[in-house]
């Protein structure tokens, strides 16, 4: 099974909305003192715990996920602070810089304007060109929390449909996940993700992934899409960014303008994919060494085809950005390399995009 942007169907532009993809971090717990959780509404005869559950979480978070049209493209997105600021998915912007947000209320959509987009990481910040009253932030919850199992709910808007709630459970953590940008993508090789099986289709992405104390815990971002069904999407396979990695992006964008602390582990190097005997990819040649970086230090070369990353195989450049995405900056890892036709290892001390 490959995992890759999902077409959007023909209500929506190709590669607009792509569908949602999850993931795992750690991060901060709310989003400021303006944050509240309502108290359950009376359940109704015959309702069950877990509805009123549902019921509780829909009300507390679904006024905080909005709607983001650019261009002839539709999303979503989650009101980030008080202020107007939206998080949402790198690639449902695209290349616009203006906006149109459509709030929970209904009301005629909003004009924004972008702060800063960060596609390594497919996150971007938008602004509310005025803040409407009332405007509230949802609850946001620590990545470190989440466990295979949860319930959650992913909310936004699919396939254009405003408001909308489908529930799944989270079915893994820590998956790496490497878009496609032929599905719509932006490329992005992410660490950490979430994996859900709440239905996530285009439109979900920029939206939010909700578990059941309304606590905001990722961004649907990613669909699975299976070659046998014509790249499909695989039905209950959906990716989230943590929301660690979404409040680390955006707190940095909304201070600085830009992300100037990724956290994303880097060899700082150039590479290209080579080719064994069969032609099949079967390593990464060092086209371009930057000096003094961890590579460089740890007596790498151009010329040199690395093979394996710590316990990773290391047959393409998607693989390397792959393993390198659940790695640390600082971590000390052992890379297995060809020079002159021989084998060698070193030890490299990984530094940071």
């Amino acid at each position: 099974m490959d995992i890759s942007r999902a077409r959007a169907v023909a209500l929506m532009v190709a590669g607009g909305c792509a569908v949602a993809l999850a993931g795992g971090c750690y991060g901060g717990r709310t989003a400021g003192p303006e944050s509240t959780t309502q108290a359950a509404p009376p359940a109704v005869r015959g309702e069950s715990g877990l509805e009123t559950d549902y019921r509780t979480v829909i009300r507390n978070v679904l006024p905080s996920v909005v709607q983001i049209e650019a261009g002839d493209r539709v999303g979503s997105g989650i009101v980030y602070d008080a202020n107007g600021h939206i998080v949402t998915n790198a690639h449902v912007i695209d290349s616009e810089k203006d906006f149109k947000v459509t709030l929970a209320t209904g009301d005629e959509p909003v004009a924004a304007s972008l702060v800063a987009a960060y596609p390594e990481q497919d996150l971007a910040v938008v602004r509310l060109d005025r803040v409407p009253a009332g405007l509230k932030p949802p609850r946001f919850g620590d990545s470190a929390d989440v466990e295979v199992g949860h319930i959650v709910l992913a909310m936004g808007s699919p396939l254009g449909l405003s408001g909308s709630v489908t529930q799944g459970i989270v079915s893994a953590v820590g998956r790496t996940v490497s878009e496609t940008p032929e599905g719509g993508g932006v490329g992005a090789t992410i660490g950490n993700m979430v994996q859900t099986s709440a239905a996530i289709n285009p439109g979900n992405s920029g939206g939010a992934l909700v578990n059941l104390n309304s606590e905001v815990i990722g961004i649907p971002t990613l669909a699975a899409t299976d070659p046998g069904l014509g790249d499909a999407p695989a039905p209950g396979i959906g990716f989230a960014i943590p929301v660690s990695m979404v409040r680390t992006v955006a707190d940095q964008i909304i201070r600085y303008g830009k992300v100037t602390d990724s956290g994303r582990a880097a060899l700082s190097v150039r590479v290209r994919t080579v080719l064994g005997n069969g032609y099949e990819p079967s390593g990464v040649a060092l086209v371009e060494v930057a000096k003094d970086g961890p590579a460089d230090r740890a007596g790498l070369r151009i010329g040199d085809i690395i093979t394996r990353l710590g316990d990773d195989e290391i047959t393409t450049i998607t693989s390397l950005a792959e393993a390198l995405a659940s790695d640390r900056p600082g971590q000390k890892v052992k890379v297995t390399y060809q020079r002159d036709g021989k084998q060698r290892t070193a030890e490299v001390r990984l530094g940071k995009v």
